[in-house]
């Protein structure tokens, strides 16, 4: 990045750019550049101010991509905000498509101490969930959750603890819509999750999520790490949470004790996410989690972004990194679901980001797409998942998923993410069981604030500190040590208990 002034105050991200962003709050009268422009208001940290004139129906520039168009004549020193930029819909396609050269993987020495599992997938945790298939189960799942809990005789077992995994669905769906095939996905996914060594399965009895169905339609019938059955045969509640914990104890009992062993990071899989982003988000945390992510995948992991709403826009930086056509329809055809979706639900997708977002200087999707696609950072995209499908090949993968972080968040672990790295402005508090989640602060001032809930600082970037191949490097190493057994910080705080959103899409009935 080229900084204007020195010691930086507005940042020029591209020398294509019309706009600069503010390191730090920029008064009313301050110099912006070189020259001399002063500031013509008050602008906030992280927000964008015009480096140039820019004229009504100009395209405004920033990273050196498109992010909307001038609404109205803009000076230099003007802020630019949604005030005076405006969205323009872009149509990506695959006319003159050149498949990307596959990223080159390595055989690396690099470790990290996992629990092995038989199918040969390894875990970063060694949690025992117990899955509901329906909400009328969750209760008795907490219950039997919180009373094994209460022992420490698993833990000197070497197990982590139990994670109750409810939800608010399961009945009243159409079996054959495509709300119910995302359920069935994402209570699989997690039915089979490295980070459990085993699962219990609980249902009511007479849902529409039947569990005998679920089992035999997702190949989910190795007794040894799962077991199922249904409250109304158990005869009740009270009954039902002794079968519970009977269960697990005697599966804990066969398993024996658990310990970590070296295993090769190519059995890694860590989801790529971001919320409450800011102005600053794609400029220090994304593009430092992109560095990390390329190194993941240079050692023969593998990583997965998602929120298809939130790369709108963008798709044509992911598009021009398809290993294939195939790939890169894939990732078109999720677009245009979206686009179908977004209609018949009376919304559209190029809605402008949240308020937290334009608070923290974002103004249009494109904006805020561009930002979040340097999660990526620059590994070939070998695959595009639906939601919640199984990762099947290595390297960097894309899932469809709203932009909603606990849904998405839930179908990357149901694809196999076994780390979530979390890159916040705003500051967002959440945690994700079985996977631990680290928080990547984008800004020192909210790092700062709310330093208990962060786990490492991207802010040294905009401060001069550092660069974003240092910090992706920090990142990197903080990836392994907590796949290792490092607790995150929303693991310290207690975190992920209550973050397991399925997407629901159709009607309940």
């Amino acid at each position: 990045m080229d900084l204007i002034n020195s010691p930086s105050v507005i940042i020029q991200l591209n020398p294509r750019d019309n706009v600069g962003v503010a390191s730090k709050a920029v008064p009313n009268g301050f110099p912006i550049d070189k020259n001399g422009t002063l500031a013509k208001e008050n602008i906030d940290a992280g927000h964008k101010v015009a480096l140039t004139k820019i004229n009504k129906d100009e395209a405004v520039y920033k990273y050196g991509q498109l992010i909307g168009i001038a609404a109205q004549d803009v000076e230099p020193g003007e802020h630019v905000h949604t005030h005076n930029l405006t969205m323009i819909e872009l149509d990506s396609s695959l006319k003159d498509f050149q498949p990307h050269p596959q990223t080159e993987t390595q055989r690396s020495s690099r470790t990290f101490q996992g629990f092995q599992r038989n199918d040969g997938s390894v875990g970063t945790r060694n949690y025992i969930g117990i899955l509901s298939t329906v909400n009328c189960s969750a209760t008795v799942a907490k219950a039997a959750a919180d009373t094994l809990n209460q022992s420490d005789e698993l833990s000197q077992m070497g197990f982590d603890g139990v994670v109750a995994i409810t939800h608010g669905s399961g009945c009243a769906m159409n079996t054959d819509s495509e709300g119910f095939s995302f359920l069935e996905r994402v209570i699989a996914g997690y039915a089979q999750h490295p980070n459990f060594a085993f699962v219990l399965i609980i249902g009511l009895g007479c849902e529409t999520n039947q569990v005998k169905t679920l089992v035999a339609k997702k190949g989910l019938e190795d007794a040894s790490r799962l077991a199922y059955f249904n409250i109304q045969d158990a005869g009740g509640t009270r009954t039902s949470i002794k079968t519970a914990c009977d269960h697990i104890m005697q599966m804990a009992a066969q398993h024996g004790q658990m310990q970590r062993k070296p295993a090769s990071l190519e059995h890694l899989v860590v989801a790529l996410q971001c919320g409450g982003s800011d102005g600053y988000s794609g400029i220090t945390a994304n593009p430092a989690l992109g560095h990390a992510a390329d190194l993941i995948v240079q050692h023969g992991g593998s990583v997965i972004l998602a929120e298809t709403p939130e790369i709108y826009g963008a798709e044509n930086l992911l598009i021009d990194r398809s290993i294939n056509e195939n790939v890169a329809q894939k990732l078109l055809d999720r677009i245009t679901w979206w686009k179908h979706y977004t209609e018949i639900n009376g919304a559209e997708l190029n809605n402008n980001p949240s308020p937290g977002n334009k608070a923290g200087g974002l103004s249009t999707i494109l904006e805020k797409s561009l930002g979040a696609v340097a999660k990526g950072g620059s590994s070939s995209l070998n695959d595009v998942l639906h939601y919640a499908e199984k990762i099947t090949t290595r390297g960097f993968n894309f899932m469809d998923s709203p932009g909603y972080d606990p849904v998405s968040v839930t179908g990357q672990i149901a694809s196999g993410s076994t780390v979530v790295c979390f890159t916040t402005g705003r500051g967002s508090v959440s945690g994700f069981k079985p996977a631990p989640c680290l928080k990547l602060a984008t800004n020192t001032s909210m790092y700062e604030k709310m330093h208990e809930d962060m786990d490492i600082n991207c802010g040294v970037i905009v401060d001069g500190t550092a660069s974003v191949e240092d910090v992706g490097e920090q990142i990197f190493e903080r990836i392994i040590a907590i796949a290792s057994g490092d607790m995150s910080a929303s693991e310290s705080l207690g975190y992920g208990s209550n973050e397991f959103v399925p997407w629901l899409v159709g009607a309940i009935t």
